[in-house]
């Protein structure tokens, strides 16, 4: 049984995804395949989940979700998901082979010691542009579908960049600069990001995060047009009328390699990033067991 996240596995997980199967932008569609492939049999090592494809279509082509269902079919749920694709011709091992790895690691955990209510794992297609704001996404496509079957949702978090970290001074920027005064200047910490009117579930997931690892755990509830606050798959959700947050290492705030050739596996912190799936687990148990 795992009692702890492995920054090995995980490690192992960035490496096979931001090595193998590069470049994963929406227009080499064998290496998204392989992807889907890695997932799928990630998610299918344990008799525990309900493991699906979820095959949508963008521009005449077919993508897929993969998606994991731990507890019934019938429960309010939440959903934990991270988006495979890739910007550009890149690596994206932070942006988002982290948070995939995040994700397949955090479904072993919790599928060795199941909550108590039940948990979707969700691998998405299409988050990156040209796809991103549209309904087209890989994470719109989940939430309308869960939306029209009348699934209760009680939180989604997107897992958004887990795996950059810096102890260097003034290595954390910010979208506007009042908010320097509120949060370290270094960028060794990891965030929880939503709405104004999802305090109370950013409140929830930022305590218990801090409760189940040491990591340095900060939160922001603002606007959703304040930059970087709807960049990423929750937006779909919130699109769909469900409430839902980013668990993030706030991206282009903090690393320098973002959308870029430089966003390696090797310049990830894997065990900082075990601390961050740690702490998710006791978020999602808090969340679920509700």
């Amino acid at each position: 049984m795992h009692e702890k996240a492995s920054p090995e596995r995980l490690r192992q997980h960035v490496d096979k995804i931001a090595g193998a199967f590069v470049p994963r932008d929406y227009t080499h569609r064998d290496n998204l395949r392989l992807t889907t492939e890695y997932v799928h049999d990630h998610f299918t090592e344990t008799e525990a989940f309900a493991v699906s494809y979820q095959p949508f279509y963008a521009e005449s082509s077919t993508y897929k979700n993969v998606t994991a269902l731990l507890g019934s079919e019938t429960e309010p749920r939440v959903v934990v998901g991270a988006h495979y694709d890739a910007a550009g011709p890149y690596p994206a091992a932070d942006d988002n082979a982290s948070g995939v790895a995040g994700l397949l690691e955090l479904a072993s955990l919790l599928a060795d010691n199941p909550p108590d209510g039940a948990v979707e794992f969700v691998a998405y297609c299409l988050e990156e542009p040209p796809f991103f704001f549209s309904k087209q996404m890989g994470s719109y496509v989940h939430a309308a579908a869960l939306r029209e079957e009348g699934i209760d949702v009680s939180a989604m978090i997107s897992l958004e960049m887990i795996g950059y970290f810096s102890d260097e001074p003034d290595s954390q920027r910010f979208p506007l600069f009042f908010l320097k005064p509120f949060y370290p200047s270094e960028g060794n910490f990891i965030a929880v990001v939503g709405r104004l009117f999802d305090r109370r579930l950013v409140r929830t997931v930022r305590d218990a995060m801090r409760d189940g690892s040491s990591l340095p755990v900060e939160s922001l509830n603002a606007p959703s047009v304040l930059p970087g606050v709807a960049f990423s798959d929750h937006l779909s959700y919130w699109r769909n009328r469900y409430p839902a947050l980013m668990i993030t290492d706030t991206a282009m705030f903090r690393n320098p390699h973002y959308h870029g050739p430089g966003d390696r596996p090797e310049t990830l912190d894997y065990g900082r990033m075990a601390m961050v799936v740690d702490g998710v687990v006791a978020a999602v148990r808090a969340l679920a067991e509700h």
